[in-house]
């Protein structure tokens, strides 16, 4: 498929599939012309490494990442590393961390809009 089709199926911009590859996330291969071609497995690499930015981390070590990954076809290329598996779990903690904070941000939130409704009523 195309970059045009990759990007409409993945809601990721042509200008982000251009930057995986550079980083390189994605690969394709180039027709005759020069466009881009990708493998049906791309649409499901693109919304990983999506996931991965918005789990905050972030190009270098999804490069890392992702040859340890399971894709559709089967299972990962490479095994992690003791070192990527230690700098995966300071990652996750720090994940956890940032969602204990945004549960103690939503309870002084609740508590605002308990008093706000007392208040009215």
């Amino acid at each position: 498929m195309r970059i045009g089709e990759l990007a409409q199926r993945t809601g990721v911009s042509e200008r982000s599939l251009r930057y995986y590859e550079q980083q390189g996330l994605l690969v394709s291969t180039r027709t005759s012309g020069g466009h881009r071609e990708y493998q049906e497995s791309a649409v499901e690499r693109v919304i990983r490494i999506q996931e991965l930015f918005a789990a905050g981390l972030h190009s270098k070590k999804i490069a890392r990442m992702l040859p340890c990954l399971r894709d559709a076809d089967g299972g990962p290329s490479e095994i992690a590393t003791p070192r990527l598996v230690a700098e995966l779990e300071d990652e996750r903690a720090r994940i956890d961390r940032m969602m204990a904070d945004l549960r103690t941000t939503r309870g002084v939130l609740d508590e605002v809009i308990e008093a706000a409704r007392e208040r009215r009523a």
